[in-house]
C-alpha cells in the first residue's frame, strides 16, 4: 500500500492535480504567514527575556517551554470560542476562513519561536557582549551582536515553528472547517481521506506533505550561516 501511495502521490504532483496543489497552496500560505507572525512577535520576546535580568525570569522561561507542548485542539477550541458568532470577535466573521487558521497557528508557533530563541541566545559566549561593551557599544548594540552571532539558532527556531504548524490538524479543522478549495490543507486532507476509508489517498497526501516540509526545511538549512562556516 505504501508503494502504491507513493506512486499516486508522485502522479498527482507531476500531473498538477488541482485539488492537491490547492491544498499545498493553502498549507504554505497559512503556515508561512503564521510562522512570520510568530517570528515578528516571538523573536523580540525571546531576545528580551534571554538578554535581560528581571524577577520571575525563570517562571517566564518555564511557561514558554510548557506552551511549546500546547495541544492543537485546545488552541483550536480557544480560538473558536473567540471568533464564533457568540464570541467577543464574532463580528469579524473569521470562523471557517484562512484568517482563523492563521490566528490559531500563530498561537501555536509563537512560544516555540520564543523558547528556542531563548535557548539559542543563552548558549552564546558571554564574552560577546562584554567585548562589545568594551568597544563602546550600547546595550542594544551589544544585544544585536549576540543576536547576529546566534542567527543560525534563530533560523532553526523558525523552521521548528513552521514544521509544528504545517502538519497540525486540530486548529485547521476546528476553525478552518476543512472547506474544499478554501481552507482544506494537506493535513486536514489526510484526516478527511483516512476518515472516509481512502487510506491510499490519505497516505499519498501525507507523502506530499512530507515532501513539501522536507523541501522547506532543506531551504532553511541551506540558509543557515553556521553551516557555511563549518564547510
Amino acid at each position: 500500500m505504501i508503494g502504491a501511495a507513493l506512486e499516486q502521490a508522485i502522479v498527482r504532483l507531476v500531473e498538477f492535480d488541482p485539488e492537491v496543489w490547492d491544498a499545498v497552496r493553502v498549507s504554505l500560505s497559512v503556515s508561512g504567514t503564521a510562522t512570520i507572525i510568530a517570528l515578528l512577535l516571538g523573536l523580540p520576546l525571546g531576545v528580551t527575556v534571554a538578554l535581560s535580568r528581571f524577577p520571575g525570569k525563570k517562571g517566564v522561561v518555564t511557561a514558554l517551554n510548557t506552551l511549546m507542548a500546547l495541544p492543537t485542539v485546545v488552541v483550536g477550541l480557544v480560538v473558536y470560542g473567540l471568533i464564533s458568532r457568540s464570541g467577543p470577535l464574532g463580528g469579524a466573521e473569521l470562523l471557517y476562513t484562512r484568517g482563523a487558521m492563521i490566528i490559531g497557528q500563530s498561537v501555536l508557533a509563537l512560544p516555540i519561536v520564543a523558547a528556542l530563541a531563548i535557548a539559542a541566545l543563552e548558549q552564546a559566549d558571554p564574552r560577546l557582549r562584554q567585548t562589545a561593551w568594551a568597544l563602546g557599544a550600547t546595550h542594544w548594540q551589544a544585544s544585536l551582536t549576540v543576536v547576529r552571532e546566534c542567527r543560525g539558532g534563530l533560523l532553526a527556531a523558525g523552521a521548528a515553528a513552521f514544521g509544528r504548524v504545517f502538519a497540525e490538524v486540530g486548529v485547521s479543522m476546528m476553525v478552518g472547517g476543512n472547506l474544499r478549495w478554501e481552507t482544506r490543507n494537506l493535513a486536514t486532507g489526510v484526516a478527511l481521506e483516512t476518515g472516509k476509508g481512502e487510506f491510499a489517498m490519505g497516505l499519498s497526501l501525507g507523502i506530499v506533505l512530507l515532501v513539501v516540509a522536507l523541501a522547506v526545511n532543506a531551504i532553511a538549512v541551506g540558509l543557515n550561516p553556521a553551516r557555511g562556516r563549518r564547510q
